[in-house]
This record gives C-alpha cells, sequence and structure tokens, in this order.
C-alpha cells in the first residue's frame, strides 16, 4: 500500500470510530467522519484536529462521506446495523468495508456475546455482496485509542476477511494503531468469535481496573 488512504469512519461520533479516526489521521491517512448528524460530525472532527494540532479531519453526513472515501470503517452500535449498512448499500458496493461492530448485550451480570445468526461483518457481506468486507479493530480498547501516547505496541490487530488484497491492505493499515501489520486470522466467518471476544475484554477491565488487548505470541 503506497502512501494514505481516504477512509471514511462511519459512526465516527461514537468513542471507538473517534478514537481510530485519530490514529488513521496521526499516521498520514486522509479521513472523513460520518454520521447521520454532519454537524455533529464536524465537531467531533474539531476535536481530532486540536488534539493533532493540524487539520487532519473533516466531518459529514454518512453518503457524502462513504461516496469518497476508498475504504470504509463501520463503528456503529448492533442495534440498527442492518439498517445503516442497508441505506448505505450503494455507496459501499466495490470498496473495502471494515466491519469492528461487535453484537454485544449487557446485564446484571455484565458484558455477553448476543446470540446472532451471523457476524456484524458477515451481515454487511450479504446486504452488499459487492463490498471487500475485513473485520479488524473489534479488540483495540476506545480510551486507549485516544488517552494512549504513542503507538499501542503491546497489542495486535486481528483481521480476518475472504478478500486477499483487501485483507492485505486493512493489515497495513492497522499500523496506525500499532506500528506493525495486523494478524491475518482467517476467513470472514470466524468474526463469529472475534466480535464477541471482546464481552470477554469488558469484562476484565472491569474485574482488574484496567484496559485489556489481545497480543498473540509466537510469531
Amino acid at each position: 500500500m503506497n502512501g494514505g488512504r481516504k477512509i471514511a469512519v462511519v459512526g465516527g461520533t461514537g468513542p471507538q470510530g473517534r478514537g481510530l479516526a485519530y490514529r488513521f489521521a496521526a499516521a498520514g491517512h486522509d479521513v472523513v467522519l460520518g454520521s447521520r448528524d454532519g454537524r455533529r460530525a464536524e465537531v467531533t472532527a474539531d476535536e481530532i484536529n486540536a488534539k493533532l494540532g493540524r487539520p487532519a479531519v473533516h466531518g459529514d453526513g454518512n453518503v457524502r462521506a462513504v461516496a469518497g472515501s476508498e475504504v470504509v470503517l463501520l463503528a456503529v452500535p448492533w442495534e440498527g446495523h442492518s439498517e445503516l449498512v442497508s441505506s448505505l448499500g450503494e455507496h459501499l458496493a466495490g470498496r473495502v468495508v471494515i466491519s469492528c461492530v461487535n453484537p454485544l448485550g449487557f446485564d446484571a451480570a455484565g458484558p455477553y456475546g448476543l446470540t446472532v445468526k451471523e457476524s456484524a461483518a458477515e451481515e454487511v457481506q450479504r446486504l452488499v455482496p459487492t463490498a471487500r468486507v475485513i473485520g479488524a479493530f473489534h479488540h483495540v480498547a476506545a480510551l486507549s485509542l485516544w488517552r494512549s501516547a504513542g503507538l499501542m505496541e503491546d497489542e495486535d490487530v486481528l483481521v480476518c476477511g475472504d478478500d486477499t488484497e483487501a485483507k492485505a491492505e486493512v493489515m497495513e493499515i492497522a499500523a496506525a494503531v500499532t506500528g506493525r501489520l495486523g494478524i491475518d486470522a482467517g476467513a470472514l466467518r470466524l468474526a463469529r468469535q472475534l466480535e464477541p471476544l471482546t464481552a470477554v475484554l469488558i469484562s476484565m477491565n472491569k474485574r482488574y481496573r484496567t484496559r485489556t488487548g489481545i497480543a498473540v505470541t509466537g510469531m
């Protein structure tokens, strides 16, 4: 991958989207935040730019953000996910689409993975068959992305997908977070295991009052 990419972060006003947008922009990518409320996206973009100390991110409505980008990151809640993806379908077609969406539930016992027919990433692929869907960035904590100084060198980004070239591209983009390539975690169907694993990390964060991540040894 040569140079930076034009990346739209749909859900960029949320904690995960904001944190990833900040990291992508810091690494030299051209980033636009997408939101149903374009003005809200502009406000969050200003916040990121203030942190960066330079104008590198701008905000827009979802459709305009996606239409002008090469890569689209979906960082939206599971609730309403299918409706949002369907509404953007014609604009996602043919693009590299990264899903970091985690179908999770919360009750008195804590977080847990929802029982779903397919992973969030697989749902995107079904709804937009020509999209080049990749699952990644599920396990990097939003607060760490935003608050940690420097690269998150002790963590790995696990990347799954069926499109070899798109997967390689996303593995390179992952270096914006960790300083090194993401790890090829296999086929897109394995997003069914990666997505709910986030509930385990959230549970450990609460118990140990920390922000955990994933690191793979033996590579």
